[in-house]
This record gives C-alpha cells, structure tokens and sequence, in this order.
C-alpha cells in the first residue's frame, strides 16, 4: 500500500503555520526562500500567484512525493505593489501610503504534488480601509518591529492593526485563505483532523 503524503508548508510564515494548525492540518515546515521577483509590468493581481507557484515549484523539487502547499501575500494600493518592508523606513513609507485609505490584499495559494501530477492555485482577494495614522503612530509601530516579514508592514492580527473595515476573507489578510486553502488541500487529498 504506497504512503500517504505528507503535507509540507514551504513557507516561514508563523502566521500561516497557526492558521493551518488552528484549522487541524498537520505538515512539515520547508519555506521556499526564493527572491520572490516576478516578471516587469505584471498585474498586480497576478503576482501573488506567480510567486506562490514560484515557491511551490521549488520545494516540491524537493519532496515529489508529498503534497506542497505555497503562498504569496501582497498589499497592492493602486497599481503599487506592496510586499514586506526591506527595513523600517521602508516600513515606514509602507504606512504612510496606506494611512487612511482603503487597499486591497492578494494571497496566491499554491498546491503542488508531483509523483501524482497535481498542481494547482486560486487567489483571494480582500479590501482593507486604514485609518489615518499620526506621524507618531507610525513611527511607534514601526520602532516595535511588529512590521517585520509583513506584507504592507502591518498585520492585522497586531494589538493596534489600524484597520477600520474590512470585505473578504479575514484569514486572506492575515496570510492564508483557509477557504480556498481547504478546497486546495482535499483536491490534493489532504483532509483536516477536525471534523
């Protein structure tokens, strides 16, 4: 009888890691660690796939036998992609923009297991309205390093998140749809604990 698939979460992100946890999937860890570039004039839109497609690519290369699960998070205001802050007046310049505005979060989630050919990836799409933010504020938040492997440089989940609306999936903000992720998952076989 062949073994069942591991599933394996090529990210570092403990956000996601509680999210999928939480939800009763259990996985190995593997993050991708790729550069996460993406082609010249891409649309927004599509780039958190592309990258989440990038990263699954690399880590199922690694595991064919189990079951990858990759994503990508970006911030876009406009058509400015947003993705986590290099430092912190990066973070800094991040909130500025967003402050008192509304902005849309992208997840790409991608599902990859190669000895059975399966590859598959959706994204989600969530609207998020910031409160405007003194200069204080900011520089507050950014001198606690919560900003930090965030995309947009805040995060939702934080004790003060700014965030005075929000349309669409909570868990998209946060960094992993568990919507879509779930459908993903049992596509490829993977099922939760919890019933």
């Amino acid at each position: 009888m062949p073994e069942t698939p591991r599933l394996i979460l090529a990210s570092a992100s403990p956000r996601r890691a509680i999210l999928l946890r939480e939800a009763g999937y259990e996985f190995s860890l593997d993050p991708a660690e790729t550069d996460e570039l993406y082609p010249p004039g891409m649309a927004p839109s599509q780039v958190a796939l592309y990258l989440a497609e990038a990263k699954a690519k690399v880590v199922s290369a690694r595991h064919p036998a189990d079951v990858v699960l990759a994503a990508d998070t970006i911030v876009t205001f406009g058509e400015t992609i947003l993705g986590k802050p290099a430092d912190a007046n990066q973070a800094k310049r991040m909130l500025t923009l967003l402050s008192g505005t509304t902005h849309i979060v992208i997840t790409g989630v991608c599902v990859m297991h190669a000895a059975a050919n399966f590859a598959r990836g959706m994204k989600a799409m969530s609207a998020v309205r910031m409160r405007m933010l003194s200069p204080i504020e900011i520089d507050k938040y950014v001198a606690s390093g919560a900003w930090q492997s965030k995309a947009g440089g805040y995060g939702i989940q934080d004790p003060d998140p700014f965030v005075i609306r929000q349309a669409g999936s909570h868990s998209n903000i946060v960094g992993l749809p568990m919507e879509i992720t779930s459908k993903l998952l049992a596509e490829a076989s993977i099922r939760s604990n919890k019933p």
